[in-house]
């Protein structure tokens, strides 16, 4: 864990993210001069080169943040929509019940670009050219690919031989996938990055010139590319081809843009999550119900008890089971989800031995709707709870992912604080774009085709994200932002570390080592939606009486490995003494914290 104090000469901020080379491109542009804002756009940047498995330029990105003139907390909103053409219908004609997971009939609007962009012009300080060389460098010269890189490319390396020839050309140097620590170019993407460049300095001004680069993406040569390879019919892991359904017109029709994000109050702490959109919320739902039960949560040497993994489990599936039957992009009732009578009303379901049940509520009278595949998707109850994801992406032969993301958290010494958490536009998502070195994401994949529901496909609308970036405030001012990839598992992973920071009172370093868990008693949100009713994985370094106790318990208990469940990482600032400081997930050996 880093610590520095902005009166010491020279200092800048604390960056934490899930690559080395991210937080050292984001500390670089610190040291350059710029605030947050530029260090985070620099960051994701990198990510999509450094971490292509896990993000791209096709992607998404929310992201939380407060500045340094105004500490109200604010929500980037960097997800696009389902394309106009992208109606049940389609699907219904096509012979499908859920969207695929792969391929190019998954893909919304990419947004990643547009919503760095409208960050960089309106709280950066830099220019486009200045945050987007350290990447560009990357594309150029070659990135030294970490091992998941080839395993995800060994993974699909059939698909991209066989039927998605522009990723192989890629990914498959003399038709084998890339060996840990292979320099990796792609001269396509760098030549796009380029080009963006050239289009947007012939515009005059740094606001002007960013703008231009946005056009240059959504109304200029990247739609078109986009819309022209977007007729074509390719595999997806319905097992066969389909055309995708994302135009131009689509593209030029969305825009990223700011939104108020979620706050909860905890007793002097206010957590600040994005909103009903996303699966954010479910960590206020889980935190509110856990309140009940605070004498009952403890760590002993920096290891929860049996009791708080038992109690954490059992609320996050009342929690997540609201998420299925409320949460979209909808009109979400949070009031009656997050209220003091809802929540006692929930708590007390939770008994001492695990549920096997899906149990939704019925906030402010409604009746819970749930969608009817979920009796077929949920795996048999003895089955191993073995399919959750483990911090990397679980990635079938067909390309479906889950479990995917990066993270990005940094400070600045003037108190710019930003918390983000983009994805989607995976090397395995679809095929690669020629010409534009990149491909589109497969977010739509967690739409529900039945209609009726928050969460069922539109025209238009934006799928319910897992991606949940987080912040905090302490006493009113913004002290902490913290997040982790993980897909479903997101905002349970944030549980371990809430528990352990400000319920125990761990150090950051000390709350992300702990030991992790997760629970699979709730639909995926990934293709093809699997669920395993009382399913639990755990890192062993709970403790083996831990584990026994648990399955006495009812759980069915997954042993992950010491070091498995999550990516954290987190930056505080202590508005009283202007002390930062940054931690970073040791798990993997790549993520990185740096300060000074």
């Amino acid at each position: 864990m880093f610590t520095t104090r902005p009166e010491l000469s020279g200092t800048h901020g604390m960056v934490a993210t899930t690559h080395w080379l991210a937080s050292a491109a984001g500390m670089a542009v610190l040291e350059d001069g710029g605030n947050a804002f530029d260090a985070a756009v620099a960051a994701g940047f990198v990510l999509q080169v450094a971490e292509p498995h896990l993000c791209g330029p096709g992607g998404q990105v929310p992201a939380l943040f407060v500045t340094a003139d105004d500490r109200r907390p604010r929500m980037l909103a960097a997800q696009g929509g389902a394309p106009a053409a992208a109606t049940p219908e389609h699907f219904a004609d096509l012979g499908l019940d859920l969207i695929p997971g792969s391929g190019l009939l998954p893909a919304t609007v990419p947004g990643a670009w547009d919503g760095w962009l409208l960050l960089l012009r309106d709280h950066g300080t830099k220019s486009l050219r200045d945050v987007l060389r350290y990447a560009l460098s990357y594309a150029e010269n070659g990135v030294p690919l970490v091992g998941r890189v080839g395993e995800t490319v060994t993974a699909v390396e059939r698909l991209f031989s066989e039927h998605w020839p522009t990723s192989a050309a890629l990914w498959l140097t003399g038709g084998k996938p890339p060996a840990a620590g292979t320099l990796h170019r792609n001269p396509e993407l760098a030549a796009t990055w380029r080009r963006l460049l050239d289009e947007a300095e012939s515009a005059t001004g740094r606001e002007a010139q960013i703008d231009a680069a946005r056009r240059a993406w959504s109304q200029g040569f990247v739609a078109e590319a986009v819309d022209a390879f977007a007729r074509q019919a390719v595999r997806d892991d319905s097992g066969r081809d389909h055309a995708g359904l994302l135009t131009a017109e689509d593209m030029a029709a969305w825009q990223a843009s700011y939104e108020d994000p979620l706050v909860v109050d905890f007793d002097g702490w206010s957590l600040v999550k994005c909103g009903g959109w996303t699966q954010g919320p479910a960590l206020a739902q889980t935190l509110l119900l856990l309140d009940g039960f605070r004498d009952e949560l403890s760590y002993v040497d920096g290891v929860p008890t049996a009791r708080t993994v038992h109690l954490a489990t059992e609320a996050a599936k009342l929690a997540f089971a609201d998420r299925e039957a409320w949460y979209g992009d909808t009109d979400v009732p949070l009031d009656d989800l997050l209220s003091a009578e809802y929540t006692a009303a929930r708590r007390a379901l939770i008994g001492d031995t695990a549920s096997a049940e899906l149990r939704p509520g019925a906030p402010g009278g409604r009746d819970p709707r749930m969608p009817g595949l979920l009796a077929r998707l949920a795996e048999a109850e003895h089955a191993a709870a073995s399919g959750g994801a483990t911090g990397e992406p679980t990635v079938t032969p067909g390309g479906a992912t889950k479990g995917d993301t990066v993270h990005i958290d940094i400070v600045d010494a003037a108190g710019n604080m930003i918390s983000a958490t983009p994805s989607g536009g995976w090397l395995q998502s679809s095929p690669t774009i020629p010409g534009l070195g990149f491909c589109l994401d497969s977010r739509g994949q967690m739409f529900w085709l039945e209609q009726g529901l928050p969460n069922s496909l539109a025209p238009g609308k934006r799928p319910r994200i897992t991606l949940s970036p987080s912040l905090a405030l302490r006493d009113g001012e913004p002290v902490l932002a913290f997040g982790t990839p993980g897909g479903d598992c997101q905002d349970q992973w944030q549980l371990c570390f809430w528990l352990a920071h400000v319920g125990a009172g761990l150090n950051l370093q000390e709350s992300i080592d702990a030991p992790a868990w997760h629970t699979t008693a709730f639909p995926d949100s990934f293709y093809p939606r699997a669920w395993t009713p009382r399913g639990l994985l755990v890192e062993s370094r709970l403790g083996q009486s831990t584990v026994d106790q648990l399955r006495s318990w009812g759980h069915l208990v997954t042993d992950s490995g010491p070091w498995s469940l999550g990516r954290l990482s987190a930056v505080s600032r202590d508005p009283a003494t202007g002390l930062l400081k940054a931690a970073a997930n040791p798990r993997g050996m790549q993520g990185y914290a740096v300060g000074r």
